[in-house]
């Protein structure tokens, strides 16, 4: 359920309008493709987490695999990623609650879910797995509420409906298929890309669980067609339902669910879709104060940040929650001294970090997998398919990814801003790592023994004294 609810969010719920506007029906492909890297990924992923298991997932892996820099980038970069997501999901929960309680300001409403969700992580990781489980059981259920009334309705036969089975007409009219072209095709692509990400909690969580090899390995072996299913059977459903044009759909206030629901004349239904909404922003805020943590706590566990930071208290690091909540709240504030400057950067250097996350779990899958195959193969419990061709295409997928957001005006910024945090980080891995190399102490020297004496055979004579030596010499010359 961590699987399925960790990657079901705002990014799904609300996000996919504004492709759905920019690339048309084509978005169809555009998440089906996004979704076979994603596959990809997470089997990699799986894969190293089932034959280690750590709170630190893929920065372990990476650390282990490909040096201490590369821990200490993919993990910090992470973190960073996931606290900033607290805030826009904070934010964005606040405004739909503000907009049903305008008494109550846009930050108090942050404010509770911080405190809230800051209380319930520190007091043990059940809360969390209870919290996350209904969470996510809310979202899976409206999702496959919401493909079985779009089927029905594209069949024509569900009762209460407004309209008549659309047929084709909204995937062939109104310009084909692909509207837009390659370059809708592109920017709905790099949107799907994104909506993805959240997949990664899951194996975080696994290492804290009863069972973490079963669990992880079961967990990658369903969620991923589950998740395919959910993102690129709604989209369907969506662009085959409501017309790609319509101007409500760019709108980030409804959604393309809401829309596509009150599209049908179900209003009372898109009203139920904004409560999945807002359930979907605070399981976010959950997961993310959670997987934020955990990171943090292992990132530090292998001396890589403050040792505060790592302090374990009741089996959590509760230093390291009250830490990530805080700079989550404090990226709210930002949103509202300077939403054009500073919140912007915050904003700009997220863009990309999930693919750079992606980038070293593929390399440090590439030579763990390897490394496993010639000491332990008992442990590649889960085996990423055709090694290594599918690790190189998905790396080359992510290289393909990196040079359309290079072409993209919109996405250019975020590249360099997300290219300028990782370079920082990465120099700053690379400094502490030959930093703590050249401190380390040499391993001490094992004693030297006397050498043995040379062996003789049996009944020779052997002479210690060195005048004896000589003297049997000279006897042996006569």
């Amino acid at each position: 359920m961590i699987a399925l609810g960790g990657v079901i969010g705002a990014g799904l719920f609300v996000g996919s309008g504004a492709a759905i506007a920019a690339a048309g029906p084509s978005i169809i492909v555009a998440y089906a493709i996004s979704g076979a890297l994603v596959m990809l990924v997470m089997r990699m992923l799986g894969e190293m987490a089932a034959a280690n298991p750590a709170s630190g997932s893929f920065s372990v892996h990476a650390e282990k695999s490909i040096g201490p820099w590369a821990g200490f980038t993919a993990g910090w970069s992470f973190w960073f990623l996931l606290c900033v997501a607290v805030g826009l999901e904070g934010i964005g929960a606040a405004k739909i609650l503000h907009g049903w309680i305008p008494g109550v300001p846009e930050w108090g409403f942050v404010a509770i879910f911080m405190l809230t969700f800051c209380v319930t992580n520190l007091i043990s990781v059940r809360n969390f797995g209870e919290f996350e489980f209904w969470f996510s059981a809310l979202k899976v259920l409206a999702i496959v509420a919401f493909l079985v009334i779009g089927v029905l309705a594209i069949l024509g036969i569900l009762p209460g409906s407004d309209t008549d089975a659309p047929g084709l007409t909204n995937l062939t009219g109104e310009g084909g298929f692909f509207p837009t072209g390659s370059e809708g095709l592109i920017v709905g692509l790099l949107a799907s890309v994104f909506a993805y990400g959240g997949l990664e909690t899951v194996t975080i969580a696994a290492a804290e669980s009863e069972h973490p090899v079963s669990g992880v390995a079961k967990a990658v072996r369903t969620a991923m067609w589950r998740i395919a299913l959910f993102y690129v059977g709604s989209m369907a459903v969506i662009v085959t339902l409501v017309p790609w044009d319509t101007e409500a759909l760019a709108s980030p206030d409804k959604g393309s669910y809401v829309v596509t629901l009150e599209h049908l004349g179900l209003p009372a239904a898109g009203q139920i879709m904004n409560v999945v909404i807002l359930v979907a922003l605070l399981s976010a805020m959950n997961a993310n104060i959670y997987g934020s943590s955990r990171m943090a706590a292992s990132l530090v566990s292998r001396g890589q940040g403050p040792k505060a930071l790592g302090k374990i208290s009741g089996g959590v690091p509760r230093l390291a929650v009250v830490a990530s909540s805080v700079f989550g709240f404090f990226s709210v504030l930002l949103s509202y001294w300077y939403p054009d400057t500073v919140f912007s950067w915050l904003l700009n250097m997220i863009g990309a970090i999930i693919l750079v996350v992606w980038f070293f779990i593929a390399a440090a899958q590439l030579r763990m997998r390897r490394q496993l195959q010639r000491e332990a193969p008992e442990k590649l419990v889960v085996k990423m398919w055709l090694f290594p061709y599918l690790t190189w295409l998905a790396l080359a997928g992510m290289a393909a990814i990196f040079v359309l957001m290079a072409r993209e005006e919109g996405t250019r910024v975020q590249l360099y801003y997300t290219g300028g945090l990782t370079v920082a980080l990465a120099v700053v891995g690379y400094v502490l790592q030959r930093v703590r190399g050249e401190r380390r102490p040499p391993p001490p020297s094992p004693p030297q023994r006397p050498n043995p004496p040379p062996a003789h055979p049996a009944g020779a004579f052997v002479c210690r004294d060195h005048h004896a030596s000589l003297l049997l010499l000279a006897c042996t010359c006569n």
